[in-house]
């Protein structure tokens, strides 16, 4: 019966990542920065347009920045991941259905729209990474770490393949044109993400943690928990050099997930190819995820992380001299077949080096450094653009973070820090 349970639980809370990949996928990575050009921005030039899309992720993240660190420390004080959640997920969903209905032309509240949307994604993301432990123990943290990212890439994708038929032939699904295919997208995508948070809200435990605090106690207690949180990170040194790896690693990680359609674009490629590309990464990435936390379990999660690492170096020097989007769609298998392996090898790793009482307040800076990472991958590749004149240089650029986030993953010493962790006392 317990087993049966536990099954349960980690079903429920995976299908979380199944439901909102589907805005990081169809919105976030598809639908949105392609309408955000032809159709919000009707009339303004192309880099006009893209100064402003770059304008309104980077709020987004810098948002998520400030907000991590500090909600993650009150839900920790206050039990109260799942409310949380909740509540980041309703914002979310609210706002990508919102997108529905900003008029061609009003690029400035579709961008607004669309941040407040990217701020109820984040928020909601780093509440799930934090109830990890309520479902799985330290020894299958990195299996069922990858089958959260495997469903997402599985549910991402079938809802973008959907939503991606439509376009193709909005008339086969009685709709005006392909705009009119994509505006309902965003609607359809925030109808699946709410439907499939309600078994996580159901059948999740929250974990257990201090004694409750209420009111402006919790406000109080989570900003002191955070400047604790601060010393803490200093103190726990084998958690501050994986932060730090890692802040550089999944910076290159998700460069190349938010600039590939844009690069493939500028290197003349169609963007209906592009999108098929990304289709491409989504099914690829389910099987690929599920490999990856075997692979974890047998060679260990840092060797597994720092061989995706050592992919992703193959990739960036391939898409710096590729000429046919024949070779934009082997990239896109390859990427698959590593992203979501890197992304749950490193959330399972971190979460044994943390200790286990205070996971929402670690993985809130955890998250906050994955969104930072969002705002800096960008701004080299154009700065090394504008620097060369080179869209392919600046793509090059993007190895520094690769090297530089492996060296410092090499250097950390898991053992040590399960120690560290244990060893801290709840307060």
């Amino acid at each position: 019966m317990t087993h049966d349970k536990n099954k349960k639980r980690v079903l429920a809370w995976a299908l979380y990542d199944w439901g909102n990949s589907a805005f990081a996928t169809a919105v976030m990575a598809g639908f949105f920065p392609v309408f955000f050009k032809q159709y919000w921005s009707h009339g303004l030039s192309v880099t006009e347009s893209t100064l402003r899309l770059g304008m309104a992720n980077s709020a987004a993240s810098l948002v998520i920045v400030v907000l991590a660190p500090v909600l993650g420390a009150i839900a920790d004080r206050g039990r109260s991941r799942k409310r949380f959640l909740a509540g980041f997920t309703v914002l979310g969903v609210a706002m990508s259905a919102a997108l529905y209905f900003v008029a061609r032309g009003d690029w400035l509240t579709a961008a607004v729209v669309y941040a407040a949307a990217t701020v109820g994604f984040s928020g909601g993301v780093t509440f799930y990474d934090s109830l990890l432990v309520g479902v799985a123990g330290p020894e299958n943290n990195d299996r069922v770490s990858a089958f959260g990212y495997a469903l997402g890439y599985l549910g991402g994708g079938l809802m973008f393949a959907g939503c991606v038929a439509m376009t193709l032939w909005p008339h086969s699904f009685g709709l005006a044109d392909a705009a009119a295919a994509v505006r309902l997208s965003f609607v359809l995508v925030a109808l699946w993400w709410a439907v499939f948070t309600v078994p996580l809200l159901r059948h999740v435990p929250e974990p257990p943690g201090p004694p409750r605090v209420r009111g402006e106690g919790v406000m109080v207690s989570g900003f002191r928990q955070l400047f604790h949180t601060l010393r803490e990170v200093r103190r726990l040194r084998v958690v501050a050099l994986f932060l730090l790896g890692y802040w550089l690693y999944i910076d290159g990680v998700d460069t190349i997930v938010r600039m590939a359609v844009d690069y493939g674009l500028s290197l003349g490629f169609e963007a209906n190819s592009l999108i098929v590309a990304l289709l491409i990464t989504q099914f690829v990435g389910f099987p690929a995820a599920l490999a990856f936390g075997v692979l974890g379990e047998r060679i260990g999660s840092k060797r597994a992380i720092l061989l995706a690492i050592a992919v992703y170096i193959a990739v960036v020097v391939w898409a710096h001299g590729m000429t046919s989007v024949r070779e934009f769609y082997v990239l896109a298998v390859v990427v698959g077949l590593v992203q979501g392996g890197i992304q749950s090898l490193s959330r399972s790793f971190y979460a044994r080096i943390i200790p286990p009482q205070k996971t929402a307040e670690f993985f809130g800076f955890y998250n906050m450094l994955g969104k930072f990472s969002v705002v800096l991958g960008p701004v080299l590749m154009g700065w090394v653009a504008q620097l060369t004149g080179s869209n392919r240089q600046a793509m090059l650029s993007i190895i520094v973070l690769f090297v530089l986030g492996g060296v410092l993953l090499w250097l950390v010493d898991e053992a040590e820090g399960r120690r560290m962790a244990s060893a801290m006392a709840p307060d």
